[in-house]
């Protein structure tokens, strides 16, 4: 088990952040048995030398940089935050199929094969693959948010000698099945808009709909309940702004093709908990609709290795890991400070 330093923090050696991308070995065969194209993984390190290495993990929009300005998580990663950049050296990667320096379906030709399938494993193994390459031990921690937290549970399945415990935010050992029917018609109306010429259109309409999903009941009530203002056109709805505005963002930094491997990657994940050993915090929001509080409830009751349930309550749902750092911080210290189940 990585042991956290007793070296105080302003003595530890510090080291220049690595960014790098890592070529793996081919052929790089894929959990349903594809072989993957140019097989590569980028990933990037922050933090001092000598600290206990944590890897942080999202959902499927997130990437590599955590921290500063162009950092997803930088609420909660950073110095003296929930994961303290001056007491963990923290790695994040580039999900296959993503955005980002990892092998993506970026750049294909449109009558080239068609990128594989891809699971909650196959971004665990080259995660271990990263973690092997950098001559670690064992990680002391994976934290997983979303789609990162079915990483994690992965992780901890194929690779337990290799993580020391996982902390779990908002996702199960499977996919909720109301949640894979909202995903289903987000995916095909997104083929469909390929299919015409026009990837970003669909993926803007997807990407609307799913916010939808992300948020609650309450957030939308509270923010969008006004009446509905007609122009020339049509009566327009207070939330329709909002939804197509995230859409519009979210082309800008997006490609429909990642979003489509990605999306059913959720879709096709499943662990079995008992196989779940290693020392697992699960914290569970009791609003998120995508990640029912009874589903992860159920995972609990069967997690083998299960060290605590937390429950929070938030109205942004499902984006709670990404709204609620307040709350969020605290509950991930005392995680990542525990040495021993």
């Amino acid at each position: 088990m990585a042991q956290l330093s007793e070296t105080p923090v302003e003595q530890r050696g510090t080291a220049p952040d690595v960014d790098d991308v890592l070529i793996l070995p081919e052929p790089w065969r894929l959990h349903y048995g594809d072989l993957l194209r140019d097989p590569r993984v980028a990933f990037r390190m922050v933090g001092p030398v000598d600290a206990p290495v944590v890897a942080v993990l999202g959902g499927i929009s997130a990437h590599r940089y955590l921290v500063g300005p162009e950092g997803w998580w930088s609420d909660i990663v950073g110095p003296t935050l929930g994961v303290d950049t001056t007491r963990f050296r923290v790695l994040g990667i580039d999900y296959l199929g993503g955005r980002g320096g990892s092998s993506t379906p970026d750049g294909e030709s449109p009558d080239g094969p068609a990128f594989p399938p891809l699971s909650a494993n196959d971004q665990a193994d080259v995660l271990r693959h990263v973690v092997a390459h950098l001559g670690l031990k064992s990680l002391h921690a994976i934290v997983g948010a979303s789609y990162g937290g079915m990483v994690a549970l992965s992780y901890a399945v194929r690779h337990a000698a290799s993580v020391d415990c996982i902390v779990v935010v908002s996702a199960a050992d499977k996919a909720q099945v109301l949640s894979t029917a909202w995903r289903s018609v987000q995916r095909q109306i997104v083929r469909e808009a390929i299919a015409r010429g026009d990837g970003p259109a669909g993926l803007k309409l997807a990407r609307a709909l799913a916010m939808a999903t992300y948020r609650s009941q309450v957030e939308f009530a509270t923010r969008f309940g006004g009446p509905a203002v007609r122009d020339a056109e049509r009566f327009r709805f207070p939330v329709e702004g909002y939804l197509f505005a995230r859409g519009d963002d979210y082309v800008q930094k997006y490609r429909a093709e990642s979003f489509l491997t990605l999306s059913e990657s959720i879709d096709l994940h499943h662990v079995d908990p008992a196989q779940v050993r290693t020392p697992t915090t699960l914290i569970s929001v009791r609003e998120d609709q995508l990640v029912p509080f009874s589903d992860m409830q159920a995972l609990a009751s069967r997690l083998a290795g299960l060290t605590r349930f937390v429950e929070i309550n938030s109205i942004y749902g499902h984006d709670a890991f990404l709204k609620e750092s307040a709350v969020l911080i605290p509950i991930l210290n005392n995680a990542l400070a525990e040495q021993t189940p």
